[in-house]
């Protein structure tokens, strides 16, 4: 096993745990830039987690000795690329299957990848059409979470994710340290 992947995959995953940190604090502040806070860690967790996932892909490539950078971990179609891969080596990689199935349907695994692809849509989101009168110059923010009253639920919703990726990580290397 590639110790490079390995290494940012878990990278990852431990600056994940620190923005966590991170937004629990900025959710429990009083401090003027209190939404920007929130705003910017659930952001980030969600990006943590997602290159997770990608550098996982990689790490699986590697680990089946397919080339990492062929996969592009970082596409929307990187799975599928992995998969294909693979069938074309005619290798069976039931990790892969697995991921496969986590993707498909209602999952803690699609929500996940859909609420880090939800922060490149921001345009979908509800946002205030700017007045006539208003200055071309002006700067109009969209935020990904604009209800703070649910941040206890969210910041529980990024908690299971990370655990729940954590989890299938260590249970796929234990699995392919055979490979």
């Amino acid at each position: 096993m590639s110790s490079l992947y390995v290494t940012r995959t878990n990278q990852k995953l431990g600056f994940c745990r620190l923005h966590l940190e991170q937004l629990k604090i900025a959710e429990s502040s009083s401090d003027w830039n209190k939404h920007a806070l929130i705003e910017s860690f659930n952001e980030s967790v969600l990006f943590y987690l997602a290159g997770a996932y990608g550098a996982f892909l990689g790490e699986i490539a590697d680990i089946y000795r397919l080339d990492p950078q062929e996969v592009d971990p970082q596409s929307a179609d990187a799975l599928n690329s992995l998969l294909t891969r693979l069938s074309n080596q005619g290798i069976e990689a039931p990790e892969v299957n697995e991921i496969a199935q986590l993707l498909d349907g209602e999952t803690w695994l699609a929500a996940l990848l859909r609420a880090y692809q939800a922060c490149w849509r921001a345009e979908s989101r509800r946002v205030r059409q700017p007045s006539e009168l208003a200055s071309q110059s002006e700067i109009h923010v969209v935020q990904v979470n604009p209800d703070y009253a649910d941040e206890p639920q969210v910041i529980s919703q990024l908690e299971q994710w990370l655990n729940a990726l954590s989890e299938l990580v260590e249970r796929h290397r234990e699995s392919m340290k055979e490979w």
